[in-house]
């Protein structure tokens, strides 16, 4: 059985009825012209536990130089580094290239029962992360868990956060890893003297 189409069925085109002759519709664009720039690029990967603190504030686990395209796209001005040892050299180089300030405070990342945590290096942290000069800004540890979350948590206590909230914002990063230790210093840590300091929230 022979099968006939009609112009119109072939070419999904309307048929002039006067003439006879099919109306051609616009083309569409070539479809390899259509999102061809993101085709291109390589995908981006954020630091381990990374997460947004407010607007302008990013906390993580350590960058490594794959997620410094990343990085990129957050437009940092500061980095406050929590960690005692020295920046690697690849990280110093990225921040200098692209004009990102480094805050290094040594925090000891010591395990319980030997965690000390220094209240006056945390002090001078949120003084730091106060700055809105210093926005925006990525706080960051070994794995942005412990240091930066007793960090973070002192930070909402300024935004006047109750403590049930800041001490479940802190397990939701360390999960089971979490130390009561931490969760007694930031329950403990005095904002008073920072509250000039703090923007209204």
């Amino acid at each position: 059985m022979k099968l006939e189409m009609t112009v119109k069925q072939r070419n999904g085109d309307s048929i002039d009825e006067e003439t006879g002759v099919p109306r051609l519709l616009p083309a569409a664009p070539p479809l390899c012209l259509v999102g061809a720039d993101v085709a291109s690029e390589e995908p981006l990967h954020p630091p381990v536990n990374f997460a947004m603190v407010e607007d302008g504030i990013y906390r993580s686990g350590f960058p490594e130089p794959s997620n410094f395209p990343f990085l990129q796209t957050l437009k940092l001005r500061s980095i406050i580094y929590l960690c005692p040892e020295p920046y690697p050299q690849a990280n110093v180089e990225y921040l200098k290239s692209n004009g990102i300030k480094l805050f290094q405070f040594a925090i000891e990342g010591s395990k319980e029962p030997f965690v000390k945590i220094p209240e006056d290096t945390i002090r001078e942290a949120l003084k730091v992360l106060l700055d809105d000069r210093n926005h925006p800004l990525l706080i960051h540890c070994r794995r942005g868990k412990h240091r930066t979350g007793v960090l973070v948590g002192c930070y909402r206590k300024l935004q006047k956060w109750c403590l049930a909230s800041v001490i479940d914002e802190y397990l939701r990063f360390a999960a089971a890893k979490a130390r009561i230790s931490d969760q007694r210093f930031m329950e403990s840590f005095d904002i008073s003297g920072l509250k000039p300091l703090a923007r209204a929230c």
